[in-house]
Protein backbone atom coordinates (compact mmCIF):
# COMPACT_ATOMS: atom_id res chain seq x y z
CA UNK A 1 0.00 0.00 0.00
CA UNK A 2 1.05 3.44 -0.87
CA UNK A 3 2.59 5.51 1.98
CA UNK A 4 0.00 8.33 0.71
CA UNK A 5 -3.06 6.45 1.28
CA UNK A 6 -1.60 4.58 4.35
CA UNK A 7 -1.08 8.32 5.86
CA UNK A 8 -4.84 9.82 4.76
CA UNK A 9 -6.55 6.64 6.18
CA UNK A 10 -4.94 7.06 9.44
CA UNK A 11 -5.70 10.22 9.62
CA UNK A 12 -9.76 9.07 8.98
CA UNK A 13 -9.51 6.36 11.01
CA UNK A 14 -8.32 8.44 14.05
CA UNK A 15 -11.21 9.94 13.64
CA UNK A 16 -14.05 7.42 13.30
CA UNK A 17 -16.97 7.45 15.52
CA UNK A 18 -18.33 4.60 17.44
CA UNK A 19 -21.54 4.15 19.91
CA UNK A 20 -19.16 4.06 22.70
CA UNK A 21 -16.91 7.19 21.33
CA UNK A 22 -19.85 8.93 21.18
CA UNK A 23 -21.41 7.87 24.23
CA UNK A 24 -18.26 8.65 26.27
CA UNK A 25 -17.63 12.49 24.87
CA UNK A 26 -20.78 13.67 23.88
CA UNK A 27 -18.35 17.03 22.58
CA UNK A 28 -20.97 19.81 24.06
CA UNK A 29 -19.67 23.13 23.74
CA UNK A 30 -20.57 26.56 25.72
CA UNK A 31 -22.27 28.38 22.40
CA UNK A 32 -20.80 31.83 23.66
CA UNK A 33 -17.20 30.91 23.09
CA UNK A 34 -18.06 30.18 19.08
CA UNK A 35 -14.89 31.83 17.47
CA UNK A 36 -16.21 34.45 14.84
CA UNK A 37 -17.14 33.04 11.15
CA UNK A 38 -15.50 35.81 9.11
CA UNK A 39 -12.37 37.36 8.01
CA UNK A 40 -12.26 40.40 7.84
CA UNK A 41 -8.85 42.54 6.30
CA UNK A 42 -8.06 46.06 8.23
CA UNK A 43 -10.49 48.55 6.82
CA UNK A 44 -6.95 50.36 5.04
CA UNK A 45 -7.38 47.72 2.22
CA UNK A 46 -9.24 49.10 -0.84
CA UNK A 47 -12.22 47.52 -1.61
CA UNK A 48 -15.29 46.52 -4.19
CA UNK A 49 -18.67 46.60 -3.52
CA UNK A 50 -19.97 43.78 -5.74
CA UNK A 51 -22.74 44.81 -7.78
CA UNK A 52 -24.87 42.11 -8.51
CA UNK A 53 -26.34 43.46 -12.00
CA UNK A 54 -22.55 43.20 -12.76
CA UNK A 55 -22.31 39.78 -14.22
CA UNK A 56 -18.46 39.58 -13.05
CA UNK A 57 -19.83 40.76 -9.80
CA UNK A 58 -22.81 38.55 -9.37
CA UNK A 59 -20.40 35.76 -10.89
CA UNK A 60 -17.81 36.08 -7.57
CA UNK A 61 -20.38 36.93 -5.42
CA UNK A 62 -22.88 33.47 -5.87
CA UNK A 63 -20.10 31.88 -4.68
CA UNK A 64 -20.46 32.53 -1.74
CA UNK A 65 -23.89 34.90 -0.65
CA UNK A 66 -25.66 34.88 2.50
CA UNK A 67 -29.20 34.04 1.83
CA UNK A 68 -30.96 34.13 5.28
CA UNK A 69 -29.93 35.41 8.89
CA UNK A 70 -31.87 33.98 11.83
CA UNK A 71 -31.61 34.68 15.44
CA UNK A 72 -31.23 32.57 18.01
CA UNK A 73 -30.85 33.09 22.27
CA UNK A 74 -26.88 33.13 21.58
CA UNK A 75 -27.02 35.53 18.49
CA UNK A 76 -27.29 35.89 14.82
CA UNK A 77 -26.31 33.02 12.09
CA UNK A 78 -25.81 33.90 8.54
CA UNK A 79 -26.76 31.23 6.56
CA UNK A 80 -24.99 30.46 2.97
CA UNK A 81 -25.40 29.75 -0.42
CA UNK A 82 -22.66 26.66 0.83
CA UNK A 83 -24.10 24.37 3.73
CA UNK A 84 -21.55 24.16 6.69
CA UNK A 85 -21.14 21.04 9.61
CA UNK A 86 -22.71 22.86 12.69
CA UNK A 87 -23.04 26.47 10.36
CA UNK A 88 -19.57 27.05 11.27
CA UNK A 89 -18.61 28.01 7.86
CA UNK A 90 -14.83 27.37 8.64
CA UNK A 91 -13.84 28.05 4.29
CA UNK A 92 -12.61 31.34 2.76
CA UNK A 93 -12.71 32.24 -0.47
CA UNK A 94 -9.74 34.25 -2.18
CA UNK A 95 -10.18 34.87 -6.41
CA UNK A 96 -6.85 36.62 -8.36
CA UNK A 97 -8.52 38.66 -10.82
CA UNK A 98 -6.53 39.17 -14.28
CA UNK A 99 -7.67 40.64 -17.55
CA UNK A 100 -11.07 41.50 -16.45
CA UNK A 101 -11.86 45.24 -17.41
CA UNK A 102 -12.77 47.68 -15.24
CA UNK A 103 -11.05 45.64 -12.45
CA UNK A 104 -7.24 46.02 -10.75
CA UNK A 105 -5.21 42.52 -11.96
CA UNK A 106 -4.56 41.35 -7.79
CA UNK A 107 -5.68 38.79 -5.41
CA UNK A 108 -8.71 39.86 -3.99
CA UNK A 109 -10.34 38.38 -0.14
CA UNK A 110 -14.23 38.04 -0.73
CA UNK A 111 -15.47 39.58 1.99
CA UNK A 112 -18.97 37.59 2.52
CA UNK A 113 -20.84 39.25 5.64
CA UNK A 114 -20.00 42.74 3.37
CA UNK A 115 -20.46 41.40 -0.03
CA UNK A 116 -17.02 43.18 -1.16
CA UNK A 117 -14.00 41.80 -2.80
CA UNK A 118 -10.93 43.34 -0.77
CA UNK A 119 -7.86 44.08 -2.67
CA UNK A 120 -4.87 42.02 -0.85
CA UNK A 121 -2.37 41.93 -3.40
CA UNK A 122 -2.05 44.27 -6.33
CA UNK A 123 0.07 41.58 -8.84
CA UNK A 124 2.86 42.88 -11.92
CA UNK A 125 3.99 39.81 -13.30
CA UNK A 126 3.46 37.37 -11.01
CA UNK A 127 0.69 35.72 -9.77
CA UNK A 128 -1.57 32.21 -8.15
CA UNK A 129 -0.33 30.41 -11.80
CA UNK A 130 3.35 30.19 -10.69
CA UNK A 131 2.33 27.90 -7.75
CA UNK A 132 -0.65 26.01 -9.49
CA UNK A 133 -0.17 26.20 -13.42
CA UNK A 134 3.80 26.59 -13.68
CA UNK A 135 4.31 27.73 -17.19
CA UNK A 136 0.79 29.29 -17.76
CA UNK A 137 -0.89 32.24 -17.29
CA UNK A 138 -4.91 33.29 -16.86
CA UNK A 139 -6.53 35.90 -17.91
CA UNK A 140 -9.88 35.51 -15.81
CA UNK A 141 -10.11 33.80 -12.48
CA UNK A 142 -8.72 31.97 -9.54
CA UNK A 143 -10.80 31.01 -6.99
CA UNK A 144 -9.24 29.41 -3.92
CA UNK A 145 -10.97 27.99 -1.20
CA UNK A 146 -9.11 27.71 2.54
CA UNK A 147 -10.57 26.54 6.03
CA UNK A 148 -9.73 28.58 9.21
CA UNK A 149 -9.90 25.35 11.01
CA UNK A 150 -10.31 26.09 14.18
CA UNK A 151 -13.84 27.74 13.58
CA UNK A 152 -15.10 23.65 13.48
CA UNK A 153 -12.26 22.29 15.80
CA UNK A 154 -14.00 24.50 18.40
CA UNK A 155 -16.76 22.26 18.65
CA UNK A 156 -15.50 19.18 16.89
CA UNK A 157 -12.00 18.71 18.06
CA UNK A 158 -9.56 16.41 16.09
CA UNK A 159 -13.23 14.96 13.66
CA UNK A 160 -12.99 18.24 11.94
CA UNK A 161 -10.36 17.63 9.89
CA UNK A 162 -13.15 15.62 7.57
CA UNK A 163 -15.48 19.01 8.13
CA UNK A 164 -13.12 21.43 6.86
CA UNK A 165 -12.47 18.85 3.32
CA UNK A 166 -16.33 18.26 3.43
CA UNK A 167 -17.06 21.71 3.56
CA UNK A 168 -14.31 23.03 1.12
CA UNK A 169 -15.79 20.26 -1.33
CA UNK A 170 -19.33 21.93 -0.75
CA UNK A 171 -17.83 25.54 -1.61
CA UNK A 172 -16.09 24.42 -4.64
CA UNK A 173 -19.98 22.96 -5.57
CA UNK A 174 -21.49 25.95 -4.71
CA UNK A 175 -18.30 28.01 -7.37
CA UNK A 176 -19.79 25.26 -9.77
CA UNK A 177 -23.40 26.42 -9.22
CA UNK A 178 -22.42 30.24 -10.01
CA UNK A 179 -20.57 29.32 -12.98
CA UNK A 180 -23.40 27.14 -14.79
CA UNK A 181 -25.47 30.30 -14.00
CA UNK A 182 -23.14 32.74 -15.91
CA UNK A 183 -22.22 30.41 -18.39
CA UNK A 184 -18.80 30.04 -17.37
CA UNK A 185 -17.02 26.66 -17.42
CA UNK A 186 -14.56 25.96 -14.63
CA UNK A 187 -11.83 23.27 -14.06
CA UNK A 188 -10.96 22.19 -10.39
CA UNK A 189 -7.33 21.43 -9.37
CA UNK A 190 -6.51 19.83 -5.91
CA UNK A 191 -2.73 19.15 -6.48
CA UNK A 192 -0.50 22.10 -6.20
CA UNK A 193 2.14 23.57 -3.87
CA UNK A 194 -0.57 24.45 -1.15
CA UNK A 195 2.20 24.47 1.31
CA UNK A 196 4.38 27.30 0.00
CA UNK A 197 1.28 29.12 -0.97
CA UNK A 198 0.15 29.18 2.36
CA UNK A 199 3.44 30.66 3.55
CA UNK A 200 3.19 33.31 0.90
CA UNK A 201 -0.25 34.20 1.71
CA UNK A 202 0.47 34.75 5.17
CA UNK A 203 -1.52 32.22 6.72
CA UNK A 204 0.55 30.76 9.62
CA UNK A 205 -0.88 27.52 10.27
CA UNK A 206 -3.93 29.25 11.25
CA UNK A 207 -5.73 28.74 8.27
CA UNK A 208 -4.64 26.59 4.94
CA UNK A 209 -5.47 26.17 1.00
CA UNK A 210 -7.64 23.23 0.26
CA UNK A 211 -7.95 23.53 -3.70
CA UNK A 212 -8.71 26.26 -6.20
CA UNK A 213 -11.37 26.63 -9.42
CA UNK A 214 -10.21 28.17 -12.47
CA UNK A 215 -12.42 30.33 -14.87
CA UNK A 216 -10.76 31.92 -17.96
CA UNK A 217 -8.46 31.47 -20.53
CA UNK A 218 -5.54 29.36 -20.01
CA UNK A 219 -1.63 30.85 -21.74
CA UNK A 220 1.52 29.78 -22.15
CA UNK A 221 2.89 32.71 -19.84
CA UNK A 222 5.99 32.76 -17.58
CA UNK A 223 4.31 33.76 -14.09
CA UNK A 224 6.59 34.66 -11.27
CA UNK A 225 5.96 33.43 -7.95
CA UNK A 226 4.32 36.51 -5.35
CA UNK A 227 7.12 38.64 -5.15
CA UNK A 228 5.78 40.20 -1.19
CA UNK A 229 4.43 37.71 1.31
CA UNK A 230 0.90 38.85 2.44
CA UNK A 231 0.76 40.09 5.80
CA UNK A 232 -0.91 37.69 8.23
CA UNK A 233 -4.70 38.10 9.05
CA UNK A 234 -6.52 36.46 11.56
CA UNK A 235 -9.38 34.52 10.68
CA UNK A 236 -10.90 34.60 14.14
CA UNK A 237 -10.84 36.64 16.94
CA UNK A 238 -9.19 34.22 19.25
CA UNK A 239 -7.83 31.04 18.37
CA UNK A 240 -6.25 27.94 19.68
CA UNK A 241 -3.60 25.17 18.05
CA UNK A 242 -4.77 21.70 16.88
CA UNK A 243 -1.63 19.67 15.93
CA UNK A 244 -3.36 16.54 14.83
CA UNK A 245 -5.06 18.91 12.34
CA UNK A 246 -2.35 20.95 10.90
CA UNK A 247 -0.01 17.39 10.50
CA UNK A 248 -3.19 15.54 9.11
CA UNK A 249 -3.39 18.65 6.67
CA UNK A 250 0.54 18.38 6.18
CA UNK A 251 0.88 15.20 5.39
CA UNK A 252 -2.47 14.95 2.84
CA UNK A 253 -1.41 17.66 1.28
CA UNK A 254 1.74 16.00 -0.14
CA UNK A 255 0.08 13.46 -1.23
CA UNK A 256 -1.07 12.93 -5.02
CA UNK A 257 -3.86 12.41 -6.76
CA UNK A 258 -5.28 9.81 -9.18
CA UNK A 259 -5.26 11.26 -12.68
CA UNK A 260 -8.55 11.76 -15.25
CA UNK A 261 -8.99 13.43 -18.73
CA UNK A 262 -11.11 16.63 -17.73
CA UNK A 263 -14.28 16.31 -19.03
CA UNK A 264 -17.37 18.84 -18.23
CA UNK A 265 -20.99 18.39 -17.19
CA UNK A 266 -23.56 19.17 -19.16
CA UNK A 267 -26.61 20.04 -17.17
CA UNK A 268 -30.22 20.73 -18.26
CA UNK A 269 -31.25 22.89 -15.47
CA UNK A 270 -33.71 25.67 -16.48
CA UNK A 271 -31.15 28.77 -14.97
CA UNK A 272 -34.19 30.96 -13.70
CA UNK A 273 -35.68 27.92 -11.25
CA UNK A 274 -31.38 27.07 -10.37
CA UNK A 275 -30.89 30.47 -9.26
CA UNK A 276 -34.36 30.33 -7.23
CA UNK A 277 -32.76 27.11 -5.88
CA UNK A 278 -29.02 27.83 -4.79
CA UNK A 279 -30.76 31.27 -3.23
CA UNK A 280 -33.13 29.39 -1.19
CA UNK A 281 -31.15 25.93 -0.76
CA UNK A 282 -31.88 24.95 2.89
CA UNK A 283 -30.58 21.79 4.82
CA UNK A 284 -33.45 20.30 6.38
CA UNK A 285 -33.97 19.35 10.25
CA UNK A 286 -37.40 16.64 10.09
CA UNK A 287 -39.03 14.93 7.19
CA UNK A 288 -42.78 13.83 6.72
CA UNK A 289 -41.78 9.90 5.85
CA UNK A 290 -43.39 10.53 2.44
CA UNK A 291 -42.53 8.97 -0.74
CA UNK A 292 -40.35 10.38 -3.63
CA UNK A 293 -41.26 9.32 -7.31
CA UNK A 294 -38.61 6.91 -8.71
CA UNK A 295 -38.24 9.70 -11.83
CA UNK A 296 -37.37 12.29 -9.50
CA UNK A 297 -34.84 9.85 -7.44
CA UNK A 298 -33.63 8.57 -11.20
CA UNK A 299 -33.01 12.09 -12.42
CA UNK A 300 -30.92 12.81 -8.91
CA UNK A 301 -28.78 9.58 -9.58
CA UNK A 302 -28.08 10.80 -13.10
CA UNK A 303 -26.58 14.16 -12.14
CA UNK A 304 -24.96 12.64 -9.50
CA UNK A 305 -23.66 10.57 -12.11
CA UNK A 306 -22.04 14.17 -14.75
CA UNK A 307 -18.70 14.44 -14.93
CA UNK A 308 -16.52 16.03 -12.46
CA UNK A 309 -14.56 19.35 -14.21
CA UNK A 310 -11.06 18.46 -12.73
CA UNK A 311 -7.61 16.47 -13.77
CA UNK A 312 -6.91 15.22 -9.68
CA UNK A 313 -9.40 12.59 -9.12
CA UNK A 314 -10.63 10.11 -6.67
CA UNK A 315 -13.33 7.87 -7.33
CA UNK A 316 -16.53 8.15 -4.92
CA UNK A 317 -19.04 5.27 -4.87
CA UNK A 318 -22.56 5.94 -3.86
CA UNK A 319 -24.40 3.49 -1.40
CA UNK A 320 -28.14 4.36 -1.30
CA UNK A 321 -30.33 3.36 0.94
CA UNK A 322 -33.67 3.63 -0.57
CA UNK A 323 -36.82 3.82 2.59
CA UNK A 324 -39.56 5.49 0.28
CA UNK A 325 -39.41 5.56 -3.51
CA UNK A 326 -42.55 4.89 -5.60
CA UNK A 327 -42.16 1.51 -7.72
CA UNK A 328 -38.70 0.58 -5.81
CA UNK A 329 -38.07 -2.27 -3.48
CA UNK A 330 -36.86 -1.05 -0.30
CA UNK A 331 -32.98 -1.72 0.49
CA UNK A 332 -29.57 -1.29 -0.28
CA UNK A 333 -28.70 -0.27 -3.68
CA UNK A 334 -25.04 0.93 -5.47
CA UNK A 335 -26.16 3.15 -8.54
CA UNK A 336 -29.81 1.82 -9.10
CA UNK A 337 -28.74 -1.81 -8.67
CA UNK A 338 -30.18 -4.22 -5.74
CA UNK A 339 -27.52 -5.24 -3.39
CA UNK A 340 -30.27 -5.86 -0.72
CA UNK A 341 -33.95 -5.52 -0.14
CA UNK A 342 -34.87 -4.78 3.16
CA UNK A 343 -36.47 -2.17 5.43
CA UNK A 344 -33.31 -0.21 7.02
CA UNK A 345 -34.77 2.71 8.23
CA UNK A 346 -33.97 1.68 11.59
CA UNK A 347 -30.46 0.88 11.37
CA UNK A 348 -29.63 4.04 9.37
CA UNK A 349 -31.58 6.52 11.99
CA UNK A 350 -28.90 4.12 14.49
CA UNK A 351 -26.09 4.34 12.30
CA UNK A 352 -26.28 8.56 12.19
CA UNK A 353 -25.42 9.12 15.72
CA UNK A 354 -29.42 8.11 15.80
CA UNK A 355 -30.33 11.32 14.15
CA UNK A 356 -34.22 10.89 13.12
CA UNK A 357 -33.85 12.53 9.22
CA UNK A 358 -31.40 9.11 8.71
CA UNK A 359 -34.38 7.26 9.58
CA UNK A 360 -37.37 8.98 8.12
CA UNK A 361 -35.68 10.36 5.04
CA UNK A 362 -36.77 8.56 1.03
CA UNK A 363 -33.38 7.78 0.81
CA UNK A 364 -30.02 7.84 3.24
CA UNK A 365 -26.95 7.86 1.02
CA UNK A 366 -23.53 7.15 1.90
CA UNK A 367 -20.06 8.38 -0.18
CA UNK A 368 -17.28 5.75 0.30
CA UNK A 369 -14.01 5.79 -1.23
CA UNK A 370 -10.98 3.93 -1.56
CA UNK A 371 -7.96 6.85 -2.13
CA UNK A 372 -5.03 7.81 -2.86
CA UNK A 373 -5.46 10.84 -1.75
CA UNK A 374 -7.05 11.82 1.33
CA UNK A 375 -8.24 16.00 0.30
CA UNK A 376 -9.23 15.41 -2.65
CA UNK A 377 -11.82 13.01 -2.07
CA UNK A 378 -13.37 14.28 0.58
CA UNK A 379 -13.68 17.06 -1.01
CA UNK A 380 -15.04 15.88 -4.08
CA UNK A 381 -17.65 13.85 -1.89
CA UNK A 382 -18.65 17.75 -0.22
CA UNK A 383 -18.66 18.82 -4.25
CA UNK A 384 -21.29 15.39 -4.90
CA UNK A 385 -22.76 16.79 -2.07
CA UNK A 386 -23.47 20.39 -3.24
CA UNK A 387 -24.56 18.83 -6.56
CA UNK A 388 -27.10 16.74 -4.33
CA UNK A 389 -28.50 19.35 -2.62
CA UNK A 390 -29.31 21.54 -5.35
CA UNK A 391 -30.80 18.62 -7.79
CA UNK A 392 -32.88 17.39 -4.69
CA UNK A 393 -34.23 21.21 -3.93
CA UNK A 394 -34.68 21.86 -8.05
CA UNK A 395 -37.04 19.08 -7.55
CA UNK A 396 -38.53 20.16 -4.64
CA UNK A 397 -37.09 17.58 -2.38
CA UNK A 398 -35.64 18.13 0.64
CA UNK A 399 -31.73 17.55 1.41
CA UNK A 400 -29.39 17.87 4.69
CA UNK A 401 -25.52 16.55 4.84
CA UNK A 402 -24.43 14.02 7.63
CA UNK A 403 -21.20 13.58 8.86
CA UNK A 404 -21.54 12.22 11.83
CA UNK A 405 -22.25 8.32 11.81
CA UNK A 406 -20.87 5.28 13.25
CA UNK A 407 -17.94 4.69 10.79
CA UNK A 408 -17.00 0.84 11.12
CA UNK A 409 -20.87 -0.25 11.81
CA UNK A 410 -21.60 1.66 8.54
CA UNK A 411 -19.06 -0.08 6.59
CA UNK A 412 -20.51 -3.49 7.77
CA UNK A 413 -24.11 -2.29 6.66
CA UNK A 414 -22.87 -1.22 3.09
CA UNK A 415 -20.38 -4.72 3.12
CA UNK A 416 -17.65 -2.33 1.90
CA UNK A 417 -13.72 -1.90 3.27
CA UNK A 418 -13.77 1.13 1.96
CA UNK A 419 -13.53 4.39 3.66
CA UNK A 420 -17.11 6.25 4.38
CA UNK A 421 -16.42 9.68 3.58
CA UNK A 422 -20.29 11.31 4.01
CA UNK A 423 -23.42 10.35 4.84
CA UNK A 424 -26.56 12.77 3.23
CA UNK A 425 -30.07 12.17 3.44
CA UNK A 426 -33.52 13.31 0.55
CA UNK A 427 -37.34 13.10 1.36
CA UNK A 428 -40.08 15.33 1.80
Amino acid sequence: MPQSQISGKTYHDATNHSYLSVQLDPNYVDASTQPSSFKVYPKFYRRVKLNLNNPVHSFISLTSAVTLEKVYKDGPYKLRVNPSAGALYPTEVYVQVRGIEGMVNGIYHLEVENNCLTLIYELIDDGLENYIIPGKGINGFIFLISCVYYRSSWKYQNRSIRYCFLDSGHHLGAIAASAFLHNRDIQLIFDFDKLALNSDLGFENKEFITACALSGEIQDKKIRRLRLKVPFVSGTDYFEPNQFIEDAYQATALQKSRQQKLEYPQFDFARDKFYQTVWARRSIRRFRKESISQEDYLYVVQQLQQSIPTENYEEIEIYSVVHRVEGMTPGLYKGTCLIKAGNFSEKTGYLCINQAIARDSAVTLFFVSDYLNYQTAMQIAGFLGQRLYLTSNYLEIQCSGIGAYYDDETQELLETNKDVLYGMVIGI
